[in-house]
């Protein structure tokens, strides 16, 4: 009886789906998304940046994640965008027409722009790191940061360390969250309590993760990882896919620059 063995980018999500980027080289999916980043970093309005969300969303069917999963996911950031574009829109400059003007509270139309540029900005410069993170494999990203990018063995093996550890820091805050409802630790009613919990338990869970992240380093030290001629398991190698992957982050950057200076909103980062 034979059994299938199945490389690590390969295997299936939770759920038995699985991310058809998974099959590009982890430094195409990198390239893209460093790209497309550059394009945001570059320009400061609402045009390049819608541009650049929408291609980024366009995605969601090749990483097997529903626009649901993909906000419960990242709802910490949503909130953040959110506040990022009230704080704008209200401290912004004062131009336009005046669409509410209630004492303190006065927005205009370029100061409502300007406000939901960073919003906007704000999510399409987080999402390509997240779709990093859900599409490749830690250790596919290390052999191919070392093997490619020849880079230092300190490095290639704290990044596979530290990308090893989300996960697991995930699990953990599941974890601790659950031990705390079983000792009624999270009893609060109050929202100042609630705001307690979460900071003593965020608390523990960085003190968990300094306890792990020492353990990993003392023992990848005493096994000898970053010292002598490192062999491979497996060799880093590109094929179509990876030049589809970088046609599209490439495509996509230019695209939305295009698009804002054809609108006349480009708005140079330095101006």
């Amino acid at each position: 009886m034979s059994a299938t063995v199945l490389r690590p980018h390969e295997q299936a999500r939770p759920g038995g789906r699985a991310s058809r980027l998974a099959a590009a080289n982890p430094l195409s999916t990198l390239g893209a998304a460093v790209a497309v980043t550059a394009a945001v970093l570059l320009t400061v309005d609402w045009v390049s940046a819608t541009v650049v969300l929408a291609g980024e969303l366009a995605l969601l069917p090749l990483l097997r994640i529903s626009p649901w999963t993909l906000v419960k996911r990242i709802w910490p950031l949503l909130i953040a965008a959110a506040i990022g574009a009230w704080g704008t829109a209200l401290l912004a400059e004062k131009t336009g027409e005046v669409l509410l003007d209630a004492g303190p509270l006065l927005f205009t139309t370029d100061s409502v722009t300007a406000g939901i540029a960073i919003g906007l900005r704000g999510l399409a410069i987080a999402l390509p790191g997240i779709f990093l993170l859900v599409s490749t494999d830690p250790t596919d990203l290390a052999d191919a940061l070392a093997q490619r990018l020849r880079l230092p063995s300190r490095f290639v093996l704290g990044a596979l360390a530290a990308m090893r550890l989300v996960g697991l820091l995930v699990q953990e805050w599941r974890t601790l969250g659950l031990a705390r409802h079983a000792r009624g630790a999270d009893a609060a009613s109050s929202p100042l309590g609630r705001f307690r919990n979460f900071l003593g338990q965020g608390l523990a869970l960085l003190v968990q993760a300094i306890r792990r992240a020492t353990r990993l380093a003392v023992a990848m030290e005493a096994r000898g990882f970053g010292s002598g001629t490192r062999t491979w398991a497996r060799t880093s190698t590109f094929s179509r896919i990876d030049a589809w992957v970088l046609a599209y982050g490439v495509g996509l950057a230019a695209a939305a620059v295009a698009a804002a200076a054809g609108a006349g909103t480009f708005n140079f980062i330095l101006s």
